[in-house]
């Protein structure tokens, strides 16, 4: 049975290293990794009482993982704009201050392309908000390496996107 119902003679699985991630509408830029998007059910074991030896199991509460999303160091604000965000809601009131849940939550995109650039997953990803920001990675005088800047944001759930179908892959000279 083909793996790809479009493509029949593609043979491979899509690769890991064309993706996009988008929020508030626009791609986000200069993203080099995002973490699985992984969910987990708790087993709930219960036993009837006329049954000594075996238990039942059934399904239980579902948890989203956390995702997190790393780029290197630039000028652009957006990681830390929405870290603030949150950072802003706790320590407001401490302070005597108000503070606003407007655009502290964010429904963010991920999408997945093939290699000739087509788009062929996409997942959306519901109610996420930063529980982690890292600004600079540590600095070291002898390292040979890039600046990574990364967020860890908490989600509601997330879902493919049905309306994404196999796109036909083109056929280059």
């Amino acid at each position: 049975m083909a793996q790809f119902s479009v493509n029949p003679e593609r043979l491979d699985p899509y690769k890991n290293f064309k993706f996009r991630i988008r929020w508030d509408g626009r791609d986000v830029a200069g993203v080099s990794k995002i973490s699985a998007l992984k969910r987990t059910t708790e087993v709930v074991k219960h036993r009837d009482g006329g049954d000594f030896s075996s238990s039942r199991k059934s399904p239980g509460r579902t948890e989203y993982e956390a995702i997190t999303v790393e780029r290197g160091v630039t000028h652009d604000p957006d990681f830390e704009a929405w870290a603030r965000k949150v950072w802003n809601y706790a320590a407001k009131p401490l302070a005597g201050g108000e503070s606003s849940l407007k655009d502290f939550r964010k429904d963010i995109r991920i999408q997945v392309y093939n290699e000739a650039g087509q788009l062929v997953l996409a997942y959306n990803v519901f109610r996420c908000w930063v529980s982690e920001y890292q600004a600079l990675p540590e600095l070291d005088g002898n390292g040979n390496a890039v600046a990574i800047e990364y967020i860890k944001f908490e989600n509601e759930g997330w879902e493919r996107d049905a309306q994404v179908q196999e796109p036909t892959e083109p056929s280059f000279p």
